[in-house]
């Protein structure tokens, strides 16, 4: 299987987790911003990553959005599950990943290209890191009042996801959900900010264990943080 996505995108982390947590052998492609267009959309008319091509006789040629890979993978190798057997506990893990595809995934996206554009512009000073920031920044309409909501959205989130594995290991049920997942991917850029680490040590913990349990690396950020016992 091939992965086309970007190599820093939080929704491409999402596909690797799930790829990773069912132990399926693939190749990534690291596509360019803006350039990405010229391969993606005459593979499936949209012009967002990730993108699976499974390569396999008898299954789709490609497979867009990550949600969707999830349907796939699942269909493809059943165990392990990434959907829970009980249907209204699945309901509910599935309205959770919406919630954090639509609504926090963007918001990190918005405070984290904050932060790289203005404290963390040192993590990577280069002209081709900043020219990338900047194009994101504009393509998404990233600017202080914008931030500003983003903060307040995430600043909720971080507090249910926080109560909700202080109860448990899983957001739903008792193994790990495509809600886990979504939310261990979807944060992890926030890991590079000191504040959100220091605020919220129970959900950076968790996305440690979550990417350990993936067999994926750690985020930048995260790789030198200890788990307390």
């Amino acid at each position: 299987m091939l992965l086309l996505q970007f190599s820093t995108s939080h929704y491409c982390r999402k596909a690797r987790l799930a790829l990773g947590y069912k132990g399926i052998s693939y190749q990534v492609e690291n596509l360019t911003p803006g350039l990405h267009i010229l391969k993606v959309k005459p593979l499936t008319g949209l012009t967002t990553l990730p993108v699976l091509l499974p390569q396999i006789v008898g299954q789709p040629q490609t497979i867009a959005d990550s949600t969707e890979i999830f349907k796939f993978l699942e269909s493809y190798q059943p165990e392990p599950t990434l959907f829970l057997p009980n249907s209204e506990q699945q309901t509910q893990a599935a309205m959770l990943e919406d919630w954090l595809d639509e609504s926090i995934g963007t918001a990190t996206r918005f405070v984290y290209y904050q932060f790289r554009a203005s404290e963390g512009k040192s993590i990577d000073p280069s002209l081709f890191s900043q020219m990338v920031i900047k194009i994101v920044r504009q393509q998404y309409g990233i600017n202080d009042t914008t931030v500003e909501l983003a903060r307040k959205r995430l600043a909720n989130a971080l507090l249910v996801l926080s109560a909700y594995w202080q109860k448990s290991d899983y957001l739903v049920g008792s193994r790990l959900s495509i809600a886990d997942i979504a939310a261990a991917a979807l944060l992890s850029p926030l890991a590079l900010i000191p504040d959100y680490r220091q605020e919220y040590p129970q959900v950076f913990e968790r996305i440690i264990n979550i990417h350990q349990l993936c067999a994926e690396p750690l985020p930048p950020g995260l790789e030198k943080l200890k788990i307390r016992n």
